[in-house]
């Protein structure tokens, strides 16, 4: 089966659109884009292989610096500085003590886990508040109750 260069190019690129569906990236769509201009240009031009390849990698050098100055700029920063950082998310909740907390370590209760802490102290049973993070452990102080009214 003898194809022209041009159909060739056509079809790798379409090829390489159906590709980059199966398995988004976002890049192979620039390549695939490219490839279909040169096949476009080899089959209305009838250019040899060299101003093929040149012409390829002309478009696809266009294309991904296209591409990625528009993509680039689509970068949305959270709103939230602590979306994926749970131990951070943590500081000012008030937990219980499950072993004796001091400054040399102990356990405190989060939610259906437990965690590392320091700082208190306090005694299993006792409520604490998270004062910061160091690594996974967590740094405490003892909740101190509202005088009575």
């Amino acid at each position: 089966m003898n194809i022209e260069p041009g159909w060739a190019w056509l079809i790798g690129g379409v090829i390489l659109l159906i590709a980059e569906v199966i398995a988004p990236g976002f890049f192979l769509v620039f390549i695939g884009a490219a490839a279909m201009a040169a096949g476009l240009f080899t089959l209305l031009f009838g250019l040899g292989t060299v101003p093929q390849l040149a012409l390829f990698a002309l478009y696809a050098l266009l294309a991904v610096l296209i591409g990625r100055r528009f993509y680039a700029n689509r970068h949305h920063d959270s709103d939230d500085p602590l979306l994926n950082d749970r131990a951070g998310r943590l500081v000012g909740k008030v937990v219980t003590v499950v072993s004796d907390v001091d400054d040399h370590g102990g356990r405190v209760r989060v939610g259906d886990s437990e965690w590392s802490a320091r700082g208190g102290p306090a005694t299993a049973g006792d409520r604490v508040r998270i004062t910061g993070v160091d690594g996974n452990c967590l740094k405490v102080e003892a909740e101190r109750p509202l005088p009575p009214a």
